[in-house]
C-alpha cells in the first residue's frame, strides 16, 4: 500500500477536504451525503478499497485484516445503501488493527457506541438492517472502486472532515498538497484584505456589474 509520511498526513488533515479538492483542480469529491457520525472527526490515510454486494459485509471483515495500521477502508456497497454494514464489533476490530478511518457508501448502525469510540466513521446514512455473509458473492479487495462519480484506487490519499471526503490520486498527492498550502496562504491574504475594508468583488476583479443591484 502507498506509504505517506506522518508529516504528509498531518498536512492533509490540516488543509482539509475542500481545500485539497480545489487545489487538485476540483477532483476527488465523494458524494456529499457521506458525512462523519461525529462532526469533529478528521482523518487522512491511504485507501484500502473494498467492493461488496448490496446487503453483505463479509468482505469488510476480511478487509480489516488485510489492511495495515493507518489505512482507510473505502467501501463500495454496490448501491446498497439500505443496510447497516458496520457497527460496534467492526469498529472495535478496526481500532485494534490501528486503522485510520472508514468511508462507506452505505449505512452504519450502533451509532451511539460508535460516537463514543475514537475511530472516524463516514457513511451516507444510518440503517439498522442486518447484512448477510455470502462466501460465493462477487466481491474484491484492493482494486479500483467507484464511489459516486469518483474512481478510488488502492493507496489513494483519502481525507475526511466535517465538510466531506476527498480522494487524491497517490501520484498527485505531493503536488496537490503544495498547491493546497499556496491556496491557504492566498485565502489568508484575501481575508486580511477584507478585514481592512476591501470588497470581495474588487479583490477578485469581478467589477460592479449591474449598479442597480447595489
Amino acid at each position: 500500500m502507498t506509504a505517506f509520511t506522518n508529516e504528509t498526513l498531518s498536512l492533509a488533515r490540516e488543509l482539509g477536504s475542500a481545500t485539497l479538492h480545489e487545489a487538485g483542480g476540483r477532483i476527488g469529491a465523494l458524494p456529499s451525503s457521506i458525512k462523519p457520525i461525529v462532526p469533529d472527526w478528521v482523518f487522512a490515510g491511504p485507501a484500502v478499497t473494498v467492493h461488496c454486494p448490496a446487503g453483505d459485509n463479509l468482505w469488510i471483515h476480511r478487509a480489516i485484516y488485510r489492511a495495515s495500521p493507518g489505512d482507510v477502508l473505502v467501501v463500495c456497497t454496490s448501491n446498497g445503501a439500505e443496510w447497516g454494514y458496520w457497527g460496534d464489533i467492526l469498529n472495535t476490530a478496526a481500532l485494534e488493527r490501528g486503522l485510520a478511518g472508514l468511508v462507506i457508501d452505505g449505512g452504519v448502525r450502533d451509532t451511539a457506541r460508535l460516537a463514543a469510540m475514537n475511530f472516524p466513521v463516514f457513511s451516507n446514512g444510518v440503517c439498522i438492517r442486518g447484512t448477510g455473509k455470502d462466501n460465493g458473492a462477487i466481491a474484491f479487495l484492493n482494486r479500483p472502486v467507484i464511489i459516486g462519480e469518483v474512481v478510488v484506487s488502492p493507496g489513494d490519499l483519502i481525507v475526511g472532515d466535517r465538510d466531506g471526503v476527498v480522494a487524491i490520486p497517490a501520484a498527485q498527492a505531493a503536488d496537490i498538497l503544495k498547491r493546497g498550502q499556496a491556496r491557504e496562504a492566498d485565502e489568508a491574504q484575501k481575508v486580511r484584505r477584507i478585514l481592512s475594508g476591501e470588497r470581495t468583488i474588487d479583490i477578485y476583479g469581478w467589477g460592479e456589474g449591474d449598479q442597480s443591484q447595489f
